[in-house]
């Protein structure tokens, strides 16, 4: 199972643009960062600025946080990007007729929904900062 990218992804445009070169952060500096394509990073920039985290000007290099670090939380990004909230997928179509395959997907979604609650939960509790000061730390 593949988890989505978008968030990492997403931490690490917004991590650039605050300490990146100034006036000179656009999609294709970020995309050289993340080693993708521009039109990937250009879609999650306008998600994240959708969401009011993001100010961007088309043409120029005018791209700044509209908050500071400390105030986004990994959970606002994670809001930002993410469509799908849900960190699991329960399987579709299992066997009605098997005593596993009747019941697993009542069996699992308390238990995936519990997990999802306490990752929100988590993610909320961390700031954008921390990880700027973490990246900030292995430069010296």
């Amino acid at each position: 199972m593949a988890m989505s990218t978008k968030l990492s992804v997403a931490i690490h445009i917004l991590s650039l643009i605050e300490i990146g070169p100034p006036n000179r952060v656009n999609s294709e500096l970020i995309a050289s960062s993340v080693n993708t394509n521009p039109v990937v990073v250009r879609r999650l920039m306008s998600k994240l600025k959708k969401a009011g985290l993001i100010h961007t000007s088309r043409g120029a290099t005018q791209t700044y946080l509209l908050k500071k670090p400390e105030d986004i939380s990994l959970y606002d990004i994670y809001e930002a990007v993410e469509l799908e909230h849900e960190l699991f997928n329960i399987h579709q179509n299992p066997n009605p007729n098997c005593l596993v395959g009747a019941n697993i997907q009542l069996a699992l979604e308390e238990q995936y929904t519990r997990i999802q609650h306490s990752m929100e939960a988590e993610l909320k509790e961390i700031a954008l900062s921390e990880v700027i000061h973490q990246i900030k730390l292995q430069e010296t």
